[in-house]
């Protein structure tokens, strides 16, 4: 079966079905017009995974930025977070990630990342969006084009970065299994162990464009097919999954337990609220209740924002640095502020072995200690425009008539004092998503109560 001619163009970047979906001519009016939205002065940071359509799209990349008259730095195969910690540290004017993260090998994807090497505001994405549709790219004239340059060192100097922060003899102790997906963290973990003496046990290491070993979602399904069962024959301490660009992190217990991806902003969160001045976690409606729980018990409190990435920048805007503990997602993405607000699935693997250090305890006993909160995920397919009046009968069912609190500023969200649900549609890809949430025991009837609605009329 061929691939979906599927296309997303919105304010989270250019991704989708290269070939059919996404084009060449897309990849050089898109980076054409991010060239064009710069205003700081200096060069453009680039890198890729390892896709077999990324060769052909860096191409692209590199032509428009050229031919806008920036210089670029290609750092070559790397995951998101090293081309923003280059970025800060080049002093660059921004950077352009070519890779679809958790999307299967046949999907590819532009992220534009600003001055700081932090996603794009709301604000930045929409005038992206317009420079890009009108067409009013800034070309240079022949003798101001940019130059090329290719650049080696980037892995070792964010390693760099990341050994000021953790203790990495310490963690060398740790027996770690981590399952690559044949993706860009092989490069960084295979590094760690060669300058830090760690043990990392690397499966599915070797990158490939093509095939990927499985589907590189990093959920506690994909855990536990893929994960978990090797963490016990293997004498493993725990067990991390990532994503192919390595910007998102998935886990398994030292008994082999696939831990839902939900917990590890939480996991996180009760590491860092005790530990710095900040006590405020931001995330989105779409993350576990037991974040507002752990961040209860260190004195803090959960700010929720839309889902997507530029949400999450706009609103950490809102507060000073020092007030933030962290940020993230419930699909292992976890930004630490140490690292300027950086999806980084790396640091939070590191973050969480120091964790299991510095307590004296194993993951397991950390998580046991937790209330259990339940969640269910499904996606239904979208193929009707009736999504406004499908939210508008939920809302009606579910906050008008059964006393919900209701959000409606990204798709809908009912709260209960013990439950609640969030249907949206995907930013990324052309489904609508249904997350369900319940202390204690799975929220099964209204789970299925919604998907039954939203097949209807999706």
């Amino acid at each position: 079966m061929s691939p979906r001619p599927f296309l997303r163009v919105s304010p989270v970047g250019l991704r989708g079905v290269v070939g059919p979906g996404l084009t060449a001519a897309h990849v050089l009016d898109f980076a054409a017009a991010f060239a064009t939205l710069l205003e700081k002065p200096g060069p453009v940071v680039l890198g890729r995974d390892p896709r077999a359509s990324g060769v052909m799209i860096r191409e692209g990349v590199v032509a428009s930025l050229l031919a806008c008259g920036r210089d670029a730095i290609d750092l070559g195969i790397v995951p998101t977070p090293v081309i923003q910690h280059a970025i800060s540290r080049l002093d660059a004017a921004g950077g352009i990630s070519i890779g679809a993260s958790h999307n299967t090998a046949e999907w590819n994807a532009l992220k534009f990342l600003g001055p700081g090497g932090s996603y794009l505001s709301s604000a930045e994405a929409d005038e992206l969006l317009d420079i890009y549709h009108l067409r009013k790219f800034a070309f240079a004239p022949w003798d101001r084009v940019g130059q090329l340059r290719l650049v080696s060192d980037g892995i070792d100097r964010y390693l760099d970065t990341l050994a000021e922060v953790y203790d990495f003899a310490a963690l060398s102790r740790f027996r770690v299994v981590v399952d690559c997906c044949n993706g860009t963290s092989a490069l960084l973990l295979r590094r760690i162990n060669e300058r830090f003496g760690t043990t990392f046990v690397l499966i599915n290491e070797k990158l490939e464009g093509v095939r990927f070993a499985h589907d590189p979602a990093t959920t506690r399904d994909t855990v536990g097919l893929q994960l978990a069962p090797l963490v016990r024959p293997l004498n493993a301490d725990a067990g991390f999954l990532f994503d192919v660009d390595s910007d998102r992190v998935a886990l398994a217990d030292e008994t082999g337990e696939a831990v839902s991806e939900e917990l590890v902003l939480a996991l996180l969160a009760d590491y860092l609220l005790p530990r710095g001045p900040g006590k405020i976690v931001v995330t989105n409606l779409s993350t576990t209740a037991l974040v507002d729980w752990v961040a209860e018990q260190h004195g803090g409190r959960v700010v929720r924002a839309r889902v997507g990435r530029q949400a999450a920048i706009d609103a950490l805007a809102g507060y000073r640095p020092e007030q933030i503990a962290l940020a993230g997602e419930g699909t292992g993405a976890v930004m630490l502020p140490r690292f300027r607000f950086i999806y980084d699935g790396i640091a939070a693997m590191l973050a969480v072995l120091s964790m299991i250090h510095e307590r004296g305890q194993t993951l397991s006993q950390i998580l046991g200690s937790y209330p259990r909160y339940t969640i269910l995920k499904g996606v239904v397919p979208l193929k009707t425009q009736r999504i406004p009046a499908l939210l508008m009968r939920l809302r009606d069912r579910y906050a008008e008539r059964e006393g919900g609190a209701a959000d409606t500023s990204d798709g809908l969200r009912v709260a209960w004092e013990d439950r609640w649900f969030h249907v949206r549609v995907s930013q990324t890809e052309p489904i609508v998503r249904v997350i369900c949430e319940q202390r204690g025991e799975a929220p099964e009837e209204l789970f299925a109560a919604l998907m039954d609605e939203v097949r209807r009329l999706a």
